[in-house]
């Protein structure tokens, strides 16, 4: 359902997304307006109709707004998840700390930040899906038979100490970073794909997280005994 939910949302702006940036090779004031920012672009796709267009603008760009709520929130229990001394501060202040922040970046950043976060993007997928691999690792070989106790998420002794997955995440970005293909490297094996090269991180850190977890994990179960 939360799958469904989120796809009839995201599909039609999505949609008019590819539409905008397939538009940009074969428009030039699409293409002047891209090299500004992506909000730039947005109006200029607008454009034809008029002043209703600029409402629309004015519309997306509190969409943009609004967008930003849910994950300030999520990055205070974010923070509260951190141990318990961080779960003693309050959520509101813990939101009220990631709003100040992505505020002093949007200000400092604001000629360059949409490239910074083109860039730094990239990174977040390496990461997420390397955790993802190492996750569902843990749930189908080795609880798929125990179970979750749910009532333990946050006792420290009946959790994974978390040897296992540190080390087979920290691989993981070896095979990220000797296959990434960035504005800022290229890995040796990225380099050598084609003839412009490829990039290969999310692949190479799923593999090699893949391979390296699970008897890691097997020696964390079998000599700490969780």
């Amino acid at each position: 359902m939360t799958l469904t939910g989120l796809f009839l949302s995201f599909a039609f702006v999505n949609c008019l997304g590819v539409g905008l940036a397939s538009g940009i090779a074969s428009n030039q004031d699409w293409s002047d307006a891209y090299n500004i920012s992506s909000g730039a672009l947005i109006l200029a796709g607008f454009n034809g109709l008029q002043g209703f267009g600029k409402f629309c603008g004015v519309v997306v760009a509190l969409g943009v707004i609004a967008n930003n709520i849910p994950g300030t929130y999520s990055a205070a229990l974010g923070f509260q998840m951190l141990g318990q001394y961080p779960k003693l501060v309050p959520r509101y202040i813990w939101t009220c700390v990631v709003v100040a922040t992505y505020f002093v970046c949007a200000l400092v950043g604001r000629d360059h930040l949409f490239v910074i976060f083109q860039n730094f993007l990239a990174l977040m997928g390496y990461w997420v899906t390397i955790f993802f691999i190492i996750v569902l690792e843990e749930h189908v070989l080795f609880k798929w038979n125990e179970g979750f106790d749910w009532s333990a998420w946050e006792d420290q002794t009946k959790l994974p100490i978390g040897v296992a997955a540190l080390i087979a995440f920290l691989v993981g970005w070896v095979g990220a970073v000797v296959g990434m293909d960035q504005a800022y490297f290229v890995g040796p094996i990225a380099v050598k794909v084609g003839d412009i090269g490829a990039d290969l991180g999310i692949w190479l850190g799923c593999a090699f997280a893949m391979v390296v977890f699970p008897p890691l994990r097997w020696l964390e179960k079998r000599f700490i005994g969780r």
